[in-house]
């Protein structure tokens, strides 16, 4: 099986699964040899996620606290003034963060809500941070809008492998997403793509989410892997949890198929211990979120990463080292 350090995007459901399949070490030193031909694998990029506008979702995706088709709790709110935005994002980049990432529950971007969203991205590149911004669907025009206004990244994540698919949500297809992320990129947006494992999937599922991510024209330069986090009131509530080294397995994956994408060790970090985080970067994770608040789960706080950087003798990517000290 080849591990190539250049992106390629012909790659076979079967390919993806015999990467899966290798044994541990062989699988963990084919990720490390591919994350060393592309990035120091003693650096971690550092984003944070703002949830500016949270529930009332359209959507029925069946992971998800904000969607209005379950009751979880959560209090909806409106989307955020753009000040208070770019005040957030100005007390992450203290806190070490590199990236914004803004972040709505809706199922389409409204063009009445595009002023706003583009004070909010030109207010937070202003801060010398990247931006990157998960609206839900788009149009052509707003996709151009938003680049205009200083968006470097999309986020609009395909979830899981496309057989799969109809277990998670029947309110979007799989080719709505896949034709978001042609818009996002036609209009000259980066892409952030992954999706969430752990949510009763089959390896097979898994490697079906890697294939279709891998094989996109252009592979995503972000590409954050999440652990369900489970939700009550969500059809997922009680889905059973993946096993630890076949999380890694998967981040390991994920990074000899899109070699260069930086491969972000996302939701779930908050119950994961110091071992399994530390099996994921050697797997080729080079990218966290940090802040203790990630949407509407909890994430570890700045502290705790601090202490698990210095012990693991990481640091922060070029941008956030002036801002963390580890």
């Amino acid at each position: 099986m080849p591990f190539d350090a250049e992106p390629r995007n012909d790659w076979t459901l079967d390919q993806i699964e015999a990467l899966f399949a290798l044994p541990f070490p062989e699988l963990m030193f084919r990720a490390a040899t591919v994350h060393r031909a592309n990035f120091d694998p003693s650096e971690v990029q550092l984003s944070q996620l703002l949830s500016i506008k949270t529930g009332g979702c359209a959507e029925n995706c069946g992971y998800c606290s904000q969607s209005a088709h379950f009751k979880t709790g959560l209090k909806a709110s409106k989307l955020m003034e753009a000040e208070a935005v770019i005040e957030q994002a100005r007390a992450a980049k203290a806190g070490g963060a590199q990236r914004f990432c803004m972040g709505a529950a809706w199922r389409e971007m409204k063009d009445r809500d595009m002023p706003r969203m583009a004070a909010m991205i030109s207010g937070v590149k202003a801060l010398g941070l990247e931006t990157c911004a998960t609206l839900g669907m788009l149009t052509a025009d707003q996709a151009g809008a938003l680049k205009d206004a200083g968006l470097d990244y999309y986020n609009h994540n395909l979830d899981t492998g496309p057989e799969y698919y109809d277990t998670v949500i029947t309110t979007r297809t799989y080719q709505d997403r896949l034709d978001t992320l042609a818009v996002a990129r036609d209009a000259g947006l980066s892409l952030c793509c992954g999706g969430i494992v752990g949510m009763g999937e089959t390896r097979r599922d898994r490697a079906g989410l890697l294939q279709s991510v891998a094989n996109l024209e252009v592979q995503p330069e972000s590409i954050p892997i999440n652990e369900l986090v489970p939700i009550p009131g969500t059809p997922m509530q009680d889905a059973p949890p993946i096993a630890p080294l076949e999380f890694v397995r998967t981040i390991a994956v994920a990074r000899i198929v899109c070699p260069r994408s930086m491969v972000r060790l996302s939701a779930g970090r908050e119950t994961m211990s110091d071992e399994l985080q530390a099996l994921c970067f050697m797997a080729g994770a080079n990218s966290i979120f940090v802040g203790g608040q990630l949407l509407t789960t909890a994430n570890p706080e700045m502290d705790d990463d601090r202490r698990l950087m210095a012990e693991l003798g990481l640091r922060p990517m070029t941008m956030a080292k002036e801002a963390l000290t580890v």
